[in-house]
């Protein structure tokens, strides 16, 4: 393991289907040896020890389980091959019940050697800090989960996740549900970005990654999103 805590960079979602997986294996392609956690729970409490009601479920333990390494987790078509495939330097899953997250993911990121890991997932977030959060959305919105609401207050980017739709449009949208909950969140301050923004967002791993060293050759626009 490195002698310092690695980079945590956060990919937490409203829901599931959000984009979480693509936008953190567009993430990784990019950051040539970065490690990757997959943070799983299984839901005792609505499907018992069930293996068809819940994908986990048979796979619990009294303590976190932490499959790391390719041998142990790469699945070709499931999320921890897709990050291998992306260019992992190497992949952790935890599978744990609601209490075990703290323990879980506290162990996963003590087998971390390189100098950063990208964490899917939300409910770590609020047992770490991460150096960078971002939460993917559909730009049509949906269901925001408990999980998503409890860590919005800890999120730097607000992701929109696009099929077709123009950045633009997506952000257009997005406005338009925002203005349709009935249960109001504060997005306010936060910044709304897209597929076009990826660049912001490596800028701001860059710096976390390089304090010293001044980031080069970006418009002031972006100079000014990096804050």
């Amino acid at each position: 393991m490195t002698s310092q805590r690695p980079i945590i960079v956060a990919i937490s979602g409203f829901s599931s289907n959000v984009g979480k997986t693509t936008l953190m294996c567009e993430v990784l392609e990019r950051l040539p040896r970065w490690e990757a956690i997959k943070l799983t729970r299984g839901h005792y409490r609505s499907c018992g020890r069930d293996p068809a009601g819940c994908c986990v479920s048979d796979m619990l333990r009294d303590e976190p389980v932490i499959r790391s390494g390719r041998e142990a987790n790469y699945q070709a078509g499931k999320d921890t091959g897709r990050f291998w495939d992306a260019g992992a330097w190497n992949v952790h899953w935890v599978i744990v019940k609601d209490d075990q997250v703290a323990q879980g993911i506290t162990e996963a990121l003590a087998r971390v050697e390189a100098d950063g890991v990208i964490v899917e997932g939300n409910s770590f977030l609020e047992y770490v800090k991460a150096d960078l959060t971002i939460m993917c959305a559909r730009s049509e919105g949906g269901k925001i989960k408990p999980s998503a609401r409890r860590v919005l207050s800890k999120i730097d980017f607000l992701y929109l996740s696009t099929l077709e739709a123009t950045a633009v449009n997506a952000k257009r949208e997005f406005e338009q549900f925002c203005a349709g909950l009935t249960l109001p969140v504060d997005f306010a301050g936060l910044p709304i970005i897209t597929h076009d923004d990826i660049r912001v967002l490596l800028s701001r791993i860059y710096r976390a990654e390089r304090p010293l060293k001044p980031v080069v050759d970006l418009p002031p626009s972006v100079i000014a999103a990096l804050g």
